[in-house]
């Protein structure tokens, strides 16, 4: 059975466009269609400055989003990236087969290194480094497919590259992932900025509808969407961006086509109107399964101590290969 791995930073809280784009999918296909692990990628949030309290808040959030999300642990694994050591582990040996020169080229590692450097500061060597820790998180579980979104593939394409090269040094040791882009899945865009993703790193913004927004704070955003020039409701991603997100926010909520959403709307508070209905009520099972399952604490720990259990079973005995081929002497 194909394997497939993915996960989601703790680095703020997650929004409409973390569900409609990947986590619905994660939960209504992948889990039931592969050997699937969803990972709560902690250690990657702490490569930019971070509260740990909230970090650790935000972990147990997520974790318990997804499983409100309908990821089922009977069906597929949930864990946490620091409560399996391999990822740490294998993390050294990619740092060990990478080149610097293949690190300053991620594109994600620059435009931070720009924003940092404008304000007169600098990054952390974890932010430069952490493509290793990424690729140690797909390869350690003999990965087939990693689904992403545009803005990773460059991560993926460095995975397969540093499998391929530790492979032909020290030994066939890792599958060779590939990247997958759903065709299903929604790319939902900033209601205030329709030209950037929809991310969680702005989640207190006025263009973020975060998973566990109240029915009126999602109307709120929604009826203040920015929209375009001129009153047609037309679907133009070109040229009427902001129009074209929203239609697509719909579509993606109700299964219909942006475009032939577009010809039946003669104002955009109509429009916006039932895109805040739509979304509300895509968000309401979510909403109502999370206060379930935050009532009971102690079975969103005990999934994640299993899935940490069954992940690590998966993960030691190909490291442990990996850190034999590499050169190093086993524990006695």
């Amino acid at each position: 059975m194909t394997r497939v791995f993915s996960g989601v930073k703790p680095t703020g809280h997650l929004t409409l466009g973390n569900y409609l784009g990947a986590i619905r999918r994660w939960a209504a296909v992948d889990q039931h269609q592969a050997d699937a692990l969803f990972c709560i990628v902690d250690l990657h949030a702490l490569t930019v400055d971070h509260d740990p309290a909230r970090v650790r808040r935000l972990s147990r959030q997520a974790a318990t989003l997804l499983l409100a999300s309908g990821l089922d642990p009977e069906v597929c694994t949930v864990f946490v990236q620091s409560h399996v050591d391999e990822h740490t582990r294998l993390s050294y040996l990619l740092e060990c087969v990478a080149t610097d020169g293949e690190m300053r080229r991620m594109i994600q590692y620059k435009e931070k290194a720009r924003r940092e450097g404008e304000r007169g500061g600098s990054v952390r060597l974890s932010l430069l480094t952490y493509p290793a820790l990424m690729a140690a998180d797909i390869l350690a579980y003999g990965t087939d497919e990693v689904p992403v979104g545009d803005d990773q593939t460059q991560h993926v394409e460095l995975t397969r590259d540093l499998a391929v090269r530790f492979n032909q040094r020290y030994g066939h040791t890792f599958a060779v992932p590939r990247a997958t882009h759903p065709k299903v899945a929604a790319r939902v865009m900033n209601l205030q900025d329709p030209t950037a993703k929809m991310g969680k790193s702005d989640d207190a913004g006025p263009g973020i509808i975060c998973l566990l927004d109240e029915p009126d704070v999602v109307r709120k955003k929604v009826m203040r969407a920015v929209t375009d020039s001129g009153r047609d409701v037309v679907y133009d991603p070109e040229g009427r961006p902001g129009v074209a997100n929203l239609l697509e926010i719909l579509a993606a909520c109700t299964g219909g086509n942006p475009e032939g959403l577009s010809g039946v709307y003669e104002s955009y508070g109509a429009l916006k109107k039932d895109i805040a209905e739509a979304v509300t009520e895509v968000l309401r099972p979510v909403q109502e399964r999370h206060k379930e399952l935050c009532a009971d604490p102690a079975y969103v720990e005990g999934v994640l101590r299993e899935g940490a259990e069954r992940a690590r079973e998966m993960a030691r005995p190909r490291v442990d290969a990996a850190y034999r081929a590499i050169g190093l002497l086993p524990p006695e």
